[in-house]
């Protein structure tokens, strides 16, 4: 379509029911998301206005579920993508060159006549780019160029992983239009991996990539990391009456990369001592034997990091089948859980080398005021700074996001919507 088309299509409607499945059935919602997706147009026409045919882009943030801090053990983790996300308006070109401008970012320009790894791109969106066209490559895929002005409403901060979501989007982009979309969601997702643990430098597992890739509740299981187990879950949040609700603390993740990197750490010195590489590997009723002996060559929080593994392995796997049950009551109560296992076990709701930033506890401490009893809440991601999740009635999430954003900020409260639509083409067909 051309981009006269696709703005005769936002505005008359004719998106609004793929809107609808992208950011849920509210009206304000979709009138605001037409509204976002005519800005992008805009913004891409001022950029190339020589453009011919276009094609639109959507790969979404995702919220983890259960399974905190569980995949680098090889564990199994449940998350889900949401209605947040970065769209593409995109043409293609045979300049052997990707061009991407980002809202709000200067333009990037990847040439693909070189695709190895440069360290001048580290820590870049340009490495990112480079990296997911290398992996296509790699499969034998040919490259070609496009150009492309995105947008994002996945906060990078945010705790919702807005760069698993641009690296989707842009695999998205090259497996669709050079690929035919042989490659899939999983393979995209791998893509992403890559790009960003061997371009851009981050060490970062594959449970982000996936879920954004895949969509919707997505239960995976780790124990085979080069081929993960991966199951969707069919279950409406939203038709259930629930919401989701993820509330940034502000604060701040600059100097936490040892904390970040003491819980694995400390999780794969108890394994190496009972004869595994990761907890996965290690039998749970060996290690509870085998205390006593541990606590010779362990802290006493490696060895309760390594309980929290055990348990919320488990409710991974629990709350998944509570899902597809039904059950949000059984749902709710491991949630719960598995936030007391964060707190108490894990111990990963702040720095222990700054006790006085507390962001963390207190909107926890706030959430459980608020919901009286009702849905559920835990520590949201890796923990330390950052975010919260909560779990309530929807009746309850505008009078539970004003209080967040009173006491953090206005825009601290994010009421989400569990999007089934992982990385995708809008199109008027």
């Amino acid at each position: 379509m051309n981009i006269n088309e696709y703005v005769n299509g936002i505005s008359s409607g004719s998106f609004d029911e793929q809107l609808r499945r992208l950011y849920g059935n509210s009206d304000r919602t979709i009138l605001r998301q037409r509204a976002r997706y005519l800005s992008a147009a805009e913004n891409f026409s001022k950029l190339y206005p020589q453009c011919g045919d276009i094609k639109v882009f959507s790969a979404p943030g995702r919220t983890e579920v259960g399974g905190n801090h569980t995949d680098h053990q090889h564990g199994c983790v449940l998350a889900a993508s949401v209605g947040l996300d970065v769209i593409a308006i995109v043409s293609f070109h045979d300049e052997g060159v990707i061009r991407i401008k980002s809202e709000g970012h200067p333009a990037d320009e990847v040439d693909l006549g070189s695709l190895v790894p440069a360290d001048s791109e580290k820590g870049s969106s340009a490495s990112l780019i480079r990296g997911v066209a290398a992996g296509f490559a790699e499969m034998g895929i040919k490259v070609g160029g496009f150009n492309a002005y995105t947008t994002s409403d996945v906060l990078t901060g945010s705790g919702l992983s807005s760069s698993a979501a641009f690296e989707v989007l842009v695999g998205t982009i090259i497996d669709r239009h050079y690929n035919n979309g042989q490659a899939g969601a999983v393979e995209i997702a791998k893509i992403g991996k890559f790009a960003e643990n061997v371009y851009f430098g981050k060490a970062s597992g594959l449970m982000d990539q996936m879920v954004s890739s895949v969509g919707g509740f997505v239960f995976i299981d780790f124990n085979d990391p080069e081929s993960p187990v991966i199951e969707t879950v069919d279950f409406d949040f939203q038709s259930a009456g629930f919401a989701v609700c993820i509330t940034d603390t502000k604060g701040s993740h600059k100097d936490l990369t040892p904390d970040y990197s003491a819980v694995s750490h400390e999780m794969c010195h108890v394994a190496e001592l009972l004869g595994g590489k990761v907890l996965r590997e290690v039998d749970e009723e060996l290690f509870y034997q085998k205390i006593p002996e541990l606590r010779k060559s362990c802290s006493d929080r490696e060895l309760l990091r390594a309980s929290h593994f055990f348990a919320e392995n488990r409710r991974a796997v629990e709350e998944t089948n509570a899902l597809r049950s039904g059950d949000t009551e059984t749902f709710f109560a491991l949630v719960n859980q598995s936030g007391l296992s964060s707190a108490q076990l894990l111990q990963n709701l702040y720095s222990s080398r700054t006790p006085e930033k507390q962001e963390i506890p207190l909107a926890l401490m706030l959430t459980s005021r608020t919901l009286s009893g009702c849905g559920a809440q835990r520590v949201h991601g890796g923990g330390f700074a950052g975010t919260i999740q909560a779990f309530l009635p929807t009746y309850m999430a505008e009078s539970y996001a004003a209080e967040m954003d009173r006491v953090f900020g206005p825009g601290s409260c994010n009421v989400l919507y569990v999007r089934p639509v992982g990385g995708c083409e809008m199109t008027l067909d």
